[in-house]
């Protein structure tokens, strides 16, 4: 279920003070209950996520073709292993800025906290772990974004997992293209997400 901005921007989670200067796009309520110590479960299952072979046809089809897309004309692909995409070499600066990434941003308890968790099949780069709190970035030719993930106290010993989306388009293409995205990303791609992370859920943790 998509959430209001404000369920994100309420808590005092570490990645809003990181990434001060990106916009808040997508604040999502994952299909993912139980409790404090099963965040590792949801962080698990985020880095082995595989969209471009989805249940979902439509939205494997459209990973692929964006991924095709990705290579054909250097917009930077989505699916790619951990080792490529930690490769900061040849990856453009975040915009507005001289970083290549976010790594430089992270105060000093933070740093290191994610150098055992690798992505299989996504280009993100893992940035930090808490007991509550996931973040990884992803760089291309049309933005620079983040990943959080968090999982946040619903009282009683209960939590539940929520997805935040950071995004700093490049320019006007960037700003073209998240707008051209926006409504396949949320009619499409998401709840084929939510669906594929409820069945992970519900196979890896017992009720």
């Amino acid at each position: 279920m998509r959430l209001p901005n404000a369920a994100h921007e309420s808590r005092p989670w570490r990645i809003r003070a990181i990434v001060s200067d990106f916009t808040l796009e997508d604040v999502w309520a994952l299909p993912a209950h139980g409790g404090a110590d099963e965040f590792q479960t949801l962080i698990e299952n985020t880095l082995s996520s595989d969209p471009g072979n989805a249940k979902s046809l439509p939205a494997r089809a459209l990973w692929r073709v964006r991924d095709r897309l990705g290579a054909w004309f250097d917009l930077g692909r989505i699916s790619a292993t951990a080792e490529r995409a930690s490769d900061a070499a040849g990856k453009p600066p975040i915009p507005g800025t001289n970083e290549t990434s976010l790594r430089h941003r992270l105060p000093d308890d933070l740093r290191d906290t994610a150098v055992n968790l690798h992505f299989v099949s996504l280009p993100f780069v893992p940035l930090y772990r808490t007991d509550v709190e996931f973040a990884a970035e992803l760089s291309n030719q049309t933005m620079h974004g983040v990943m959080h993930l968090a999982w946040v106290d619903q009282g009683n010993g209960r939590y539940q997992g929520q997805m935040a989306v950071y995004v700093k388009p490049r320019g006007a293409l960037g700003r073209a293209y998240m707008a051209f995205i926006k409504p396949f990303r949320h009619w499409i791609v998401y709840p084929a997400l939510m669906r594929q992370i409820e069945r992970q859920w519900e196979r890896r943790v017992p009720r």
